[in-house]
């Protein structure tokens, strides 16, 4: 791949948040410029200024454009282990709360969110909780929402729910025809799916456990720090925190905030009191 003008690039992202609101100038350079090139082969172009000028001047052309900015990479159960985790050492400490919240943070196109619901269910929590799905990408949360998906996802959803500690039949949850599996509609009933962008936007709930997971690794080290402030100011105490095999929160300046719960899961719990730095967090929300 040829490298990108860095020049560029910085106009590009600037010219976007300028725009539109959407803050991609301080994801990790390496995925950011990949994804570039490729839009730039897409579109027939050679140069970012070129893209910028085509997506200024049409709405509809940054639409087209943006999922390709955003990484949608997901999974049912992905690292079932971490799944049967959370029914060993946090639902356990849910289960005392009346009511639970819980945030699926860059929930992309829904099977994580759904996998956490279908363990919810089986650990009877999930009719006390409410699910807020987030991502920045509005049209991967209109896939989410359909909660349908290509048959072929099956035989990896039928491995890896029984892996994270599934208790039933996986073909409970889903019904299949024509190429397609369909999940179960009361599956979604308890989400609420809406857009959240972790670079601009606010915290906006008080969560008893939030997952974030494989998002971060897009990110650089000061987003990254962002991102876990905004997490501490979005969980109750004692609040717990998943995010991905391949993320860490232990050599990040927001580690002080949390406990670890289970290192090799990486899952974590709010500290009493966080000293929190609130002027890394903005409170401007765009929609």
């Amino acid at each position: 791949m040829t490298p990108l003008d860095p020049v560029e690039r910085h106009l590009f992202l600037e010219g976007i948040f300028m725009r539109y609101g959407y803050d991609f100038r301080q994801y990790a350079e390496a995925s950011l410029d990949r994804r570039l090139a490729s839009l730039l082969a897409q579109n027939n172009m050679t140069s970012l200024v070129e893209l910028l000028k085509h997506v200024l001047e049409s709405t509809d052309a940054f639409r087209e454009i943006l999922p390709s900015l955003t990484i949608n990479t997901t999974e049912f159960f992905r690292d079932p282990t971490f799944f049967r985790a959370l029914r060993e050492t946090v639902f356990p400490i849910l289960k005392t709360y009346p009511r639970i919240v819980v945030w699926a943070a860059g929930c992309s196109t829904g099977e994580e969110v759904l996998s956490l619901t279908i363990a919810l269910k089986e650990e009877n929590l999930l009719n006390r909780a409410t699910i807020h799905a987030t991502d920045i990408n509005p049209r991967v949360l209109k896939k989410a929402k359909e909660g349908i998906y290509d048959i072929s996802l099956i035989s990896s959803f039928n491995k890896n729910y029984v892996s994270a500690g599934g208790v039933n039949s996986p073909s409970e949850y889903y019904t299949a025809e024509y190429g397609l599996a369909r999940f179960n509609p009361k599956l979604l009933e308890n989400i609420v799916f809406s857009e959240h962008n972790l670079v601009t936007d606010a915290p906006f709930i008080e969560a008893h456990l939030i997952l974030c997971r494989n998002v971060l690794i897009y990110f650089n080290r000061e987003l990254q720090e962002r991102a876990f402030n905004l997490f501490a100011r979005s969980l109750v105490f004692r609040g717990f925190l998943g995010i991905g095999s391949k993320e860490s929160i232990r050599f990040s300046n927001s580690s002080g905030l949390f406990d670890t719960v289970d290192l090799n899961q990486n899952i974590y719990s709010l500290k009493a009191q966080p000293i929190i730095n609130k002027s890394t967090l903005s409170t401007r929300k765009y929609t």
